[in-house]
């Protein structure tokens, strides 16, 4: 993730007079004053509300009404950072298994909601999560939905999915994608043990632009390749098939595994720097581009050295985060939230942030999805690091 320094430039005395100096001083200070030219100054007057209620019997306003609230001097996000605690979540999830079956539910999910996103069901930004659970011999309908969709599994033994007819096995700490419009379904075998991952969709995104659509399939897919044909064909030390043609928008990588994931973050330790940010941080990409896996939602693990005390930085894009091992606490716009493995949190859009690994021999893991495929591509990314304290937040 590509960082802008932010700061303003100290003044040369040398070469400015005390006027000049005052003057910027000035504008330093009335920088976010909306009382100023080139913003909306209008005082209310008798006739003034009664030409706005007149326009207002013809579905119309006037701008300069709402003009400073809808064009606020710096990004801001309506989310608040949350924290969901998975030792005071598990217990919950498994009840649901008892009370409702998948074909009742659909999908038998638990789903997490900020605090300032319920009205469109949101766990910060245009962003979905939920945790879903499935029993030995259990399955899903096959569905498929204009929002695309994430997994991140969290315990179990014998998952599976299926999508667009690719079945695919699934293990603790496995990123699989579902993504816009493709066929899919999930189970358990009979002989594995009760699963529960991670949701993550951009549903809140696509009916926000009224796109969204919803549709079952009439009965069991039809496998179309072998068993875990997607992350064998694609996912083998940076080597594609050459006679293959994938014409999808989305990485041709259903699963990114673990085991390949984890010793992965260890070689690229060995050999780069410490981003004094994020740690070791590496993006979940389609092989094929090395661009985002799907075109709305990106996902990205990052390694917390033991004793990594990152500092902070603010940006676009909203994001929710899984500890995936270890432990650790971030603080976010000033407050700490503290979290350990299966632990879930969401760093609101240009909320400052920072992340600590409170193990001084052990590494820490953080699983991440965002929506920063949408912001990067429609040009709106830009990120600030903080400067003052050197570089960490004073918690409030």
């Amino acid at each position: 993730m590509s960082k802008e320094k932010s700061h303003i430039h100290s003044l040369d005395f040398k070469t400015l007079d005390f006027k000049t100096l005052d003057f910027k001083t000035k504008n330093m200070e009335d920088k976010f004053s909306d009382d100023q030219i080139g913003r909306a100054r209008v005082q209310d007057s008798p006739e003034l509300v009664a030409y706005y209620k007149e326009l207002e019997t013809l579905g119309a306003g006037a701008l300069w009404t709402v003009a400073n609230d809808i064009e606020p001097w710096e990004p801001r996000s309506s989310s608040v950072p949350m924290l969901w605690k998975y030792d005071d979540l598990r217990e919950l999830v498994l009840k649901s298994s008892e009370l409702v079956t998948p074909e009742q539910a659909g999908r038998r999910v638990v789903y997490l909601v900020n605090d300032k996103r319920k009205d469109v069901s949101a766990a910060v930004g245009w962003l979905y999560t939920g945790i879903q659970v499935t029993r030995p011999g259990e399955s899903t309908s096959a569905h498929r939905h204009r929002a695309s969709a994430l997994r991140f599994i969290m315990e179990g033994d014998k998952g599976y999915t299926v999508v667009d007819g690719n079945k695919i096995m699934l293990e603790v700490n496995d990123f699989v994608i579902t993504p816009n419009s493709t066929w899919h379904e999930h189970g358990v075998e009979e002989s594995g043990k009760t699963c529960i991952w991670q949701d993550g969709l951009d549903i809140p995104l696509v009916n926000a632009l009224e796109a969204n659509d919803y549709a079952v399939y009439d009965g069991k897919q039809p496998l179309v390749n072998p068993l875990n044909y997607s992350p064998i064909v694609y996912g083998c030390a940076g080597l594609i098939p050459a006679d293959k043609t994938w014409d999808k928008p989305y990485s041709p990588l259903f699963k990114y595994s673990w085991k390949n994931v984890y010793p992965s973050l260890l070689e690229t330790q060995k050999v780069t720097e410490v981003n004094p940010f994020d740690g070791i941080f590496m993006q979940y990409s389609n092989p094929l581009t090395g661009g985002h896996v799907m075109q709305t939602m990106g996902a990205a693990m990052q390694l917390l050295p033991a004793g990594f005390k990152g500092k902070a930085h603010k940006h676009t894009g909203s994001v929710v985060y899984q500890c995936a091992k270890g432990k650790g606490f971030s603080i976010i716009n000033g407050k700490r939230f503290d979290w350990k493995e299966r632990d879930i949190f969401c760093v609101p859009s240009w909320a400052w942030h920072e992340h600590h690994n409170l193990s001084e021999t052990e590494d820490a893991c953080l699983f991440q999805f965002n929506d920063l495929p949408v912001i990067e591509s429609l040009g709106l990314f830009q990120s600030r690091e903080l400067e003052e304290n050197n570089g960490h937040q004073q918690l409030q």
